[in-house]
């Protein structure tokens, strides 16, 4: 029987050890999408203890601890700290199966040398360790980072935001990893919300426009505001989409459905189809202008338990996954961007893992030689980010594409902890290639296979992106 996550955690032949230990195991993190708060960054923040690093805003958690029965008030209602760290500990302690059950383990024994179990038996034990620990210096923000080998950072951005703690950042000479902006647009395109006049005057104000009165006007102030994110580094966008939608529609019917909005009219849902689609082509060749990427995560039903999200709001447990995501669509919706060659290299994120075969096949059809691996799938995501999800997306982009083009891990996350993540989808992968490797299926080349591993785990990534790091 093996030992408990030990060194060799989720690794299943020599092969698989050679590659992780030799290769993986040492080679930065690039973190090319999370939703860490930079303002954090900036002022080096310190925990008080292990809640607030673990389970503030944390919905996956959130979410176990819901299954188990618990309380909403040890989750995110006013039970203290410690009260909430031990409903968690309990929790996982029976949480067999669960990659929470990993991740956390993981954390515990990279940040905190702790190799045991928490359970509720543990509970105190490792509350005392680990708030022992986070009161040291070498715990603050920047020094978890620095310790977790990152190398750069890029956090998600709204165009509205004025990105005073990125500046903050990077003025400050004693932090060299670079911690940069992604443009995140959400709010300017989700015509149909109820505050979205509201927004539409907080981007006005920040693009130092007059008045948004049409769909032209709304171009300018977003193109406006590309130009100040460029100015602080950005170069990757992101997109939160139901699906990738194609809708078209000619400019005076935008423009209609815009003025319908502005009239404070809810479009119908084919206008706001074709308004989206017309956004998203717009936002598409601005990328492809720009030399930016473009990242589309979609197939997400969002907000689901109406009373919770009315007690809580959005991002906090109450999402799943959406089937309604069309590969015929968003294959028309590369094509219209291609057709003009203005297509961005773009990654494909659907939260549904039984769009990896269709990704896959799509991938194919719009790939050239400005890049390598120009269109990709993006890492599995949000429900799909465990072992098995993991195993299949490699699998079958393996199957379908170039695996060896493909731009590793991100951790899409609110912790600074979370960086394990990467460790825990390198180790799969070492497992996966070892066992083809060890099946016949691949030559023991270690020259190759550690620039395959190495390249999937950092240096795909920095070149895709064209970071100057």
């Amino acid at each position: 029987m093996k030992e408990f996550m030990d060194k060799d955690f989720l690794l299943e032949s020599e092969t698989a050890k050679k590659l992780f230990h030799d290769y993986a195991e040492g080679t930065p993190v690039l973190d090319y999408h999370c939703h860490i708060n930079p303002r954090e960054i900036a002022e080096d923040r310190h925990f008080d203890n292990i809640t607030q690093v673990w389970l503030g805003g944390d919905h996956y958690k959130w979410r176990l601890m819901r299954s188990f029965g618990v309380d909403e008030k040890y989750i995110t209602g006013d039970a203290s700290d410690y009260e909430k760290f031990c409903k968690w500990a309990e929790c996982l302690g029976k949480a067999i199966g669960n990659p929470l059950f990993h991740w956390s383990h993981l954390e515990l024994q990279r940040y905190f040398g702790y190799h045991g179990v928490l359970n509720k038996k543990t509970a105190d034990e490792v509350w005392n360790l680990c708030n022992e620990k986070l009161a040291q210096p070498s715990m603050s923000v920047r020094n978890l980072i620095k310790q977790s080998n990152v190398t750069l950072i890029c956090t998600t951005d709204d165009p509205v935001d004025s990105l005073e703690w990125h500046q903050k950042i990077a003025e400050d000479d004693s932090f060299d990893v670079k911690v940069l902006p992604a443009w995140r647009p959400d709010k300017a395109m989700n015509i149909e919300k109820p505050d979205y006049l509201d927004y539409l005057d907080r981007l006005c104000e920040a693009a130092g426009m007059t008045e948004i009165n049409s769909f032209a006007a709304l171009k300018e102030a977003l193109k406006k505001r590309m130009d100040y994110f460029a100015s602080m580094g950005c170069s990757v966008s992101d997109h939160a989409l139901e699906y990738v939608m194609y809708y078209p529609a000619t400019d005076d019917e935008i423009e209609a459905i815009f003025l319908k909005r502005l009239n404070r009219m809810t479009p119908t849902r084919e206008e706001q189809l074709k308004f989206k689609t017309a956004f998203m082509i717009f936002v598409g060749r601005e990328y492809h202008r720009r030399d930016w990427a473009m990242q589309l995560h979609f197939g997400c039903k969002r907000d689901n338990n109406t009373r919770m999200f009315e007690k809580l709001g959005p991002d906090t447990g109450y999402d799943c996954i959406n089937n309604d995501a069309p590969s015929a669509q968003m294959a028309d919706f590369l094509d219209a961007l291609c057709k003009t060659d203005e297509l961005p290299r773009t990654i494909l994120y659907s939260l549904n893992p039984n769009d990896n075969q269709s990704i896959g096949a799509i991938l194919g059809c719009f790939q050239d030689s400005s890049a390598v691996a120009k269109i990709q799938q993006g890492s599995a995501w949000w429900f799909n980010d465990h072992k098995t999800g993991m195993t299949e997306q490699l699998i079958s982009l393996a199957n379908l594409g170039n695996l060896s083009g493909f731009v590793g891990m991100l951790t899409d996350s609110r912790s600074f902890l979370s960086y394990t993540r990467h460790e825990y989808f390198r180790r799969i992968l070492c497992n996966l290639i070892g066992m083809w490797v060890e099946g016949g299926g691949f030559p023991a080349d270690m020259d190759t296979l550690s620039e395959i591993i190495k390249d999937i785990s950092y240096y795909n990534a920095k070149r895709y992106f064209k970071f100057d790091i």
